[in-house]
């Protein structure tokens, strides 16, 4: 994730705060001389975990605060009149970290809104909860994206509070035999609800997965759908983990999603964003005045790396390490997830590399260590689950991380933009040959998730109706040649072996800028242009590309050849079942080529039919600019 433009308004002044403890280790404990600091103390009781746990078949609930160095902490809620009466103040462990208190009498089929009254100073909604009412954003959602919402309990409370329910309505899976793709054919298209479906709600997104089963990709990729503030956001602010964000809709409604989509073949990625919190959190505001005091257990008080936005978590404390197990392994079996990308992977790091960009990315033994750790956890739990990381470390760590089979993204935008405008600066800057993970001495052929746009790039066909090159009356700026471009870009992208992602709409020439109404403001879907013969043609070799590479074990080789860093580019596979050779010319004028072929004999271009007749291995041919051929000896299927 980069520093986006809407961060820069959350700015926190931090301050060096030490919240004093109310205990006092005792030096002769249980030696009569000396009394016993915490007496009231008694532990948790066993079965009860962080958050509510229901017992007495939902007539009662155990509520668990870890919340260290505190002097008080009272429940308060409907069950209670949002009385903070001491009586309902929480029993304190004897380690005096957690803070707990059941509730009897209540009834297992309603919703009950909750917070912790802390220190009889402040009150914070539970940082496990599944469902939160927010009093500023909960009134833009509509009803017919989240039905009978729970009315927000104005004049007894104010700030966010926590929703429990014993009886959830409950979701019955339909789909229990789902595979996942190996990562070695892994498709991902990553989309935002808000921006995908203008009704920006699950249930929309679930009615539109025949156009993404057509596309044929095998995985799609939710930014971030946790609580975050506000609701029209990217998701990268995040408060609550464990609650699904109301403005998409219902738990039930991404679980039906989850569902459809395993139904149709296609796993589910989380983006998810575990590097900072913002000042809503819970977690945070426990511990904080204006800044994060040194005493609290999981954030840092001076973010350790440059791109940091909101409070960066300390991913070395035994408390984050505990935290960050639990939001996982509750997505995973809660909403069967089928992965994770991790944003911001290189900041979980604790060399401080201030504003030095350069040295944030080292080689990192401690964060190499923490990921190993959290990958292990998580591959414990279920060994096939991605573990995907936005990292951009050095070459050493990430190749390290890839043994241990995790991946990374592998941002090949800036070079696919240079190569469709038709543009080559000193450098070689529209040299793709990045695609193939043997440029980054890597051993796991199947380790970079490569990309020619992300959420986070500007959009291909924005870049080259903008700005694109031209030769006479060829022009990269007319839609219907880079449109055409586009699909030489598919050409080359969906060739080179191993996972692949592409960003939503880019199969159709989406030319709305990154950047129109704001970086983080919103986009319109544009549906109808898929009533644009160009946009349908583009869409067409998206689909055909993704389906060959999935269908075709060529296209995961580990034999291959590549020349990209001129104007006409080739990519060469070959393995026991078939070859290969993908051409194509990015310049804005024709270019005579020799183009060297694994074998003589006949090959078939795949997007048209038609055959060509190899007689030697060096093989010249004449390509118009933008002209791109996808041969191979059997024909793909």
């Amino acid at each position: 994730m980069k520093i986006r433009n809407l961060y820069l308004l959350f700015a926190w002044i931090l301050l060096a705060g030490v919240i004093s403890c109310s205990k006092t280790p005792s030096v002769d404990k249980g030696s009569g001389n000396v009394p016993d600091p915490n007496p009231t103390a008694k532990d948790v009781p066993a079965g009860a975990n962080d958050g509510v746990t229901f017992i007495n078949g939902g007539k009662s609930a155990i509520f668990n605060l870890y919340a260290p160095n505190k002097k008080t902490v009272t429940l308060t809620g409907d069950f209670n009149g949002w009385s903070t009466d001491a009586k309902y103040n929480m029993t304190n462990s004897t380690d005096g970290s957690r803070w707990w208190i059941q509730i009897d009498n209540l009834d297992p089929n309603t919703e009950y809104a909750y917070q912790y009254y802390v220190d009889q100073s402040f009150k914070i909604g539970d940082p496990y909860c599944e469902k939160v009412l927010d009093p500023d954003n909960d009134k833009y959602i509509d009803a017919s994206i989240y039905p009978n919402l729970k009315s927000y309990p104005t004049g007894k409370t104010t700030g966010i509070v926590s929703v429990m329910e014993a009886n959830q309505p409950a979701y019955s899976w339909t789909t229990s035999t789902f595979t996942r793709p190996e990562p070695k054919n892994l498709v991902v298209y990553e989309l935002l609800v808000r921006d995908f479906v203008a009704t920006h709600s699950y249930k929309t997104v679930k009615d539109t997965l025949n156009y993404i089963a057509r596309l044929g990709v095998n995985a799609i990729e939710l930014m971030p759908v946790n609580e975050f503030e506000g609701n029209d956001s990217w998701g990268y602010n995040p408060n609550y983990y464990f609650a699904p964000d109301k403005y998409y809709g219902t738990k039930n409604d991404l679980k039906a999603l989850i569902d459809a989509c395993h139904a149709k073949g296609i796993a589910v990625i989380q983006d998810i964003v575990l590097n900072h919190s913002f000042g809503s959190s819970p977690m945070v505001q426990l511990y904080s005045s204006g800044g994060v005091p040194a005493n609290n257990p999981w954030y840092n008080t001076v973010a350790t790396h440059p791109f940091n936005v909101g409070y960066q978590f300390n991913h070395e404390s035994p408390a984050t390490r505990y935290f960050v197990k639990n939001v996982v392994k509750f997505w995973m079996q809660e909403y069967k997830i089928d992965g994770f990308r991790f944003d911001l992977a290189k900041g979980f790091t604790q060399t401080n590399s201030g504003s030095d960009v350069a040295a944030w990315g080292n080689y990192d033994a401690s964060r190499v260590a923490i990921w190993k750790d959290y990958n292990s956890y998580i591959k414990s739990i279920d060994p096939k689950l991605y573990v995907i990381l936005e990292d951009f470390a050095g070459n050493q760590e990430e190749s390290e991380l890839a043994d241990q089979g995790m991946m990374t993204w592998n941002n090949q935008s800036f070079q696919a933009e240079q190569g469709l405008m038709s543009y080559n600066d000193a450098g070689g800057s529209w040299d793709i040959s990045g695609l193939f993970y043997d440029r980054f001495n890597f051993k796991n052929p199947y380790a970079l998730v490569s990309y020619f746009e992300s959420h986070d790039e500007e959009r291909l066909q924005f870049k080259n109706a903008a700005y694109g090159n031209a030769s006479g009356s060829y022009s990269v700026k007319d839609l219907a040649t880079g449109l055409k471009r586009d699909e030489l870009g598919a050409a080359f992208m969906f060739s080179s072996p191993g996972p692949k992602m592409l960003w939503q709409f880019g199969e159709r020439g989406y030319d709305v800028s990154i950047d129109n109404g704001g970086r983080l403001g919103d986009k319109p879907a544009h549906w109808e242009y898929m009533n644009d013969a160009n946009r349908r043609h583009l869409f067409k070799v998206y689909s055909q590309m993704i389906k060959w590479k999935i269908n075709n074990p060529v296209f995961t080789s580990t034999t291959f050849n590549y020349s990209l860093d001129g104007a006409v580019k080739t990519i060469q596979l070959t393995d026991p079942s078939n070859s290969i050779e993908v051409v194509g010319n990015f310049g804005v004028v024709a270019n005579t080529a020799t183009i060297t072929f694994p074998a003589t004999g006949t090959w078939t271009d795949n997007f048209t039919g038609s055959t060509i007749n190899v007689t030697s291995l060096a093989y010249t041919m004449t390509l118009a600019p933008g002209e791109y051929h996808l041969y191979s000896k059997t024909a793909l299927h």
